[in-house]
C-alpha cells in the first residue's frame, strides 16, 4: 500500500511549473525587488539561474531560449521590475554549481531566496535542504515524516514538484521506498545522473 501511494505521490510533482524552471503564478511584491539572471550551461543541460539581494531564487531545467523567454516574463512580474546585469549571489551560485558538477562541492552556501515559495511547500523543502545530505537519499513518507505531518505524503510529493531551486535544494534525493527513483520535474534521466554524480547509483557506462 505505502508503495502505491508513494508512485502517486511521485506523480503529483512533476508537472508542477517551477520545477520545470518557471515561476509559479505569485502575488506581486509590495515593492519591487532588485534581480538578476543568467543561463549556465552544465552537464544535465543549460539552467537558467535568478537571485535576488537576498539569495539565489530559482535554478531552471532545459534552459532553451523559449523556456527561457516565458520565465523571465514571469519572473519580471514576481519581481516587479526588469533584471539588473549582475547580482553577487548569482556568480556564487554559479560557481558553486560548477564545482559541484565537478566534483568538488557536496554542500551549498549560497544564500536562497525563498520567495518563490510559500507555506507546506516551503517547509518540506527547507527541511529537505537543510537535513538530506549529499549522497543520500528520503523517501516520501519518511520526509513527511520529519516535518512533523506523517499524512502528507502525496502533498510531499506535490512539494517536490513546486521546488523552485532544484539540485541546490536536492529534490532529486527523494526516492521512493520500493527501489524506484521517484519521480523529477527535470526529467528521469538528468535525477539519474544527479544521483550518480553523488554515488547513490553507478555511474553510467555511456
Amino acid at each position: 500500500m505505502n508503495a502505491e501511494r508513494e508512485q502517486r505521490d511521485q506523480r503529483a510533482g512533476p508537472d508542477e511549473p517551477a520545477a520545470r524552471g518557471e515561476a509559479r503564478g505569485r502575488p506581486e511584491p509590495k515593492e519591487p525587488r532588485d534581480w538578476a539572471w543568467r543561463v549556465l550551461d552544465t552537464p544535465i543541460g543549460p539552467l537558467l539561474l535568478a537571485a535576488t539581494r537576498e539569495g539565489l531564487a530559482l535554478v531552471g531545467f532545459h534552459a532553451d531560449e523559449r523556456t527561457t523567454h516565458r520565465t523571465l516574463n514571469r519572473l519580471r512580474q514576481a519581481f516587479g521590475r526588469d533584471p539588473l546585469p549582475e547580482i553577487s549571489h548569482l556568480t556564487t551560485a554559479s560557481d558553486e554549481l560548477a564545482r559541484y558538477f565537478d566534483g568538488g562541492l557536496r554542500a551549498f552556501t549560497v544564500p536562497l531566496d525563498w520567495s518563490l515559495s510559500s507555506g507546506f511547500n516551503e517547509r518540506v523543502l527547507r527541511v529537505l535542504a537543510a537535513h538530506v545530505a549529499y549522497g543520500t537519499v528520503v523517501g516520501y513518507q519518511d520526509l513527511a515524516d520529519r516535518v512533523g505531518e506523517p499524512g502528507a505524503a502525496r502533498a510531499v510529493g506535490a512539494a517536490m514538484g513546486s521546488n523552485p531551486l532544484p539540485v541546490v535544494v536536492p529534490c532529486h534525493r527523494v526516492v521512493s521506498s520500493d527501489g524506484g527513483i521517484g519521480g523529477f520535474g527535470g526529467g528521469l534521466e538528468t535525477k539519474r545522473q544527479l544521483l550518480a554524480l553523488e554515488g547513490v547509483l553507478p555511474q553510467p557506462l555511456f
